[in-house]
């Protein structure tokens, strides 16, 4: 098994300061806040010019974007017209067994996808790709993304007779492109259709019996690239650190809006005409938490960019401190990034148990609580009677900064700073990020000096809004989760659970 996932939280509140506070929380401030980000999908599509084993090979791409998405995952694989498809619950090591692999048959085109729930329960029925067959063949989709006008669409479509099975927002968006692939002449231009009526954020790849068809979304939320194969095939991916997984090179990223159209004739056709049609503005936390840090997203290394954060961070809080130690795993690049910049010798303080997911995509709060007493253990050896900068990508509900901090002090830590690589959280996000209401929001209630005594901390700064454009070299960012600064209009209803909701009693 090549690779393996990573850990990480989310965030608080935008307060600027850093505050100075000796740890004292009582037992009846113990509100068990959660400190993980839940995020979206990992999309992954692949066609070569003659058949050969692509279930094993979009397998291997599933197993590198393993971190964008534990609750499922699923691959189609396209024999000659012919659909075969294997989805569940679960990672992809376990749901894909040699078994399991062995079934598939050889093809020239896949698509797979891993799945955290944003939009709809985690249940099977939701695992993703939707296959779907009509009078004019065969589709299977896989979107990464939060569709913000999800509710209105599917409200229409059922007002026009549709049944949905599923509850995922990726069921809407098969039923726009099959209805207007009936009435058009080819799969791209129901694509297209498909594209001018949906809201919020989408990388999709979609796969009918003969082209395989790969879409980011105007607003570019979600990041979604392309590269080739060595045989002249080509792979679609949500991040580059997939590719070299299967051995192809980095082509290039896919434009905001653009959709490209992989032909039978091995032809690639960009079609542009969604590109430019709204500002772009990618998701900052794909940066600070969701990719990998090999990945370049949009020419942005993110390692790079998690260094920048750190540098920024120990400009804005500075701490006097003896070791800079990082959370595993988002955090390591921003604690190196701090100690580079402050001049604090780097250190390795905590150690994660591989064998464990991320926390945040536990999806219950007493299994997130559960999987942050297995995940990390402290090396005493680096904390013991040492003066700490903590370095953690984001605080969302506070649990996990609150156990993580204590596990430090239990090791021998003197003083623990904990610094956060990104700005407190503050909205709900609509894009694909599992933040859907500000009531679990640890910053929408409490004050940095509240949150630092809460955690544990003796210090607490976040990463200065105003600085999150120097972490992409752009100013084309999304920061609404922050800022509450929306590029599209938002649904009066963004839970995950909208559409799986019980009645009323009464």
């Amino acid at each position: 098994m090549l690779f393996s996932d990573k850990l990480h939280e989310e965030c608080g509140r935008t307060v600027s300061a850093s505050i100075s506070i000796h740890d004292s929380l009582g037992e009846k401030q113990e509100v068990l806040f959660s400190d993980k980000l839940h995020e979206e999908c990992g999309v992954f599509g692949i066609m070569t010019p003659q058949p050969e084993d692509l279930a094993h090979l979009t397998y291997c791409g599933l197993f590198a974007l393993q971190h964008r998405g534990q609750e499922g995952c699923g691959i189609t694989v396209n024999d000659d017209g012919m659909f075969t498809t294997h989805k569940d619950l679960g990672l992809a090591e376990h749901v894909f067994t040699p078994q399991v692999l062995g079934s598939f048959p050889h093809g020239t085109a896949a698509i797979g996808h891993t799945r955290y729930g944003t939009t709809g329960g985690s249940q099977r029925r939701n695992c993703q790709p939707m296959e779907v067959n009509h009078q004019k063949g065969k589709m299977a989709l896989v979107h990464n993304g939060n569709l913000s006008n999800a509710a209105v669409l599917r409200s229409a479509l059922e007002q026009r007779g549709a049944i949905f099975h599923t509850t995922s927002d990726t069921e809407i968006i098969a039923y726009i492109i099959t209805q207007a692939r009936l009435q058009t002449d080819s799969i791209e231009d129901a694509v297209r259709i498909a594209v001018s009526q949906l809201e919020g954020a989408f990388s999709m790849i979609v796969m009918s019996a003969q082209k395989l068809i790969a879409v980011r979304d105007p607003h570019g939320f979600r990041p979604l690239c392309i590269g080739t194969l060595p045989d002249g095939g080509y792979v679609f991916a949500s991040e580059s650190c997939a590719l070299p997984a299967v051995g192809a090179a980095f082509l290039r990223d896919l434009e905001p809006g653009e959709m490209i159209v992989l032909t039978p004739e091995g032809k690639l056709i960009s079609d542009r005409r969604f590109v430019r049609t709204a500002p772009k503005t990618i998701c900052i936390f794909e940066y600070i938490y969701f990719a990998r840090p090999d990945s370049v997203l949009d020419g942005v290394s993110v390692h790079a960019a998690r260094k920048r954060a750190g540098a920024l961070l120990a400009e804005a809080y500075p701490a006097d401190a003896d070791v800079v130690i990082g959370v595993p795993d988002s955090g390591l690049d921003a604690a190196l990034g701090y100690a580079q910049a402050s001049g604090i010798p780097y250190g390795i303080g905590l150690i994660k148990n591989k064998y464990i997911g991320r926390t945040f995509i536990a999806p219950t709060q007493s299994e997130r609580v559960s999987a942050v007493r297995l995940k990390l253990s402290p090396i005493r050896e680096t904390v013991e009677g040492k003066r700490i900068v903590l370095i953690d990508d984001s605080i969302v509900r506070g649990t996990t900064s609150r156990r993580i901090v204590s596990l430090l002090r239990d090791a021998g830590a003197k003083k623990i700073h904990m610094r956060i690589s990104s700005p407190p959280f503050l909205h709900p996000c609509y894009y694909g990020t599992d933040i859907d209401s500000e009531e679990n929001l640890i910053a929408c209630h409490h004050s940095v000096p509240e949150i630092a005594e809460m955690i544990g901390a003796d210090s607490l700064g976040f990463l200065p809004a105003e600085v999150l454009p120097q972490l992409a070299c752009s100013e084309e960012i999304c920061t609404a989760c922050f800022s509450g600064d929306y590029p599209t209009a938002v649904p009066q209803s963004g839970s995950k659970n909208r559409f799986e909701q019980k009645l009323h009693a009464g």
